[in-house]
């Protein structure tokens, strides 16, 4: 007997294979050409929703988060992975969210081209470190404040650019 998660695994296989093929066919029209079905699994681990790989023509997926998120998922996440591998296809390397990634997603999946996704995270995220810089508190990954202690990294914010310190310190 399959478990509750394994049976909606399950129908969301079936659910992610048919959104691939409708994409796929809109993609097709477009670029006058055929695209093979892309491998799919649910390996992916950590806070990301989802990865393409090029190369393998393959996209992992975060179980967990598509557990949590199912239906955002078959709107957003899965044909944003799908744009990546379309454009390397179509255009060879070219910066990951680029304007070739947002014609895809905008022009043929008529969908937004969101970079990131707003997931609930905290299943995900593991352990983390406080760190501060001069506007707020950062909670790195103890891999990244083992790279600061280890390797005397500096990572700095985004928003002020200063560098983050760790609050207990």
């Amino acid at each position: 007997m399959l478990s509750n998660e394994q049976q909606q695994l399950r129908h969301l296989n079936l659910q992610i294979s048919r959104r691939l093929r409708a994409c796929l066919a809109l993609a097709e029209q477009h670029f006058k050409r055929t695209f093979v079905m892309p491998e799919f699994n649910f390996n992916l681990r950590g806070v990301k929703a989802g990865v393409a790989y090029l190369q393998q023509n393959e996209i992992r997926l975060n179980r967990t988060l598509l557990l949590e998120n199912s239906e955002e998922f078959l709107r957003q996440v899965v044909p944003h992975e799908l744009a990546h591998l379309i454009v390397y296809q179509v255009s060879g390397r070219v910066q990951p969210h680029g304007k070739e990634w947002q014609f895809v997603m905008q022009n043929l999946f008529k969908l937004p081209a969101d970079t990131c996704h707003q997931f609930d995270v905290q299943r995900v995220q593991g352990k983390t470190v406080a760190y501060r810089c001069d506007c707020q508190t950062h909670q790195l990954s103890v891999r990244r404040h083992n790279n600061i202690l280890r390797n005397k990294v500096r990572y700095h914010c985004r928003v002020c650019k200063g560098v983050l310190l760790e609050e207990d310190a």
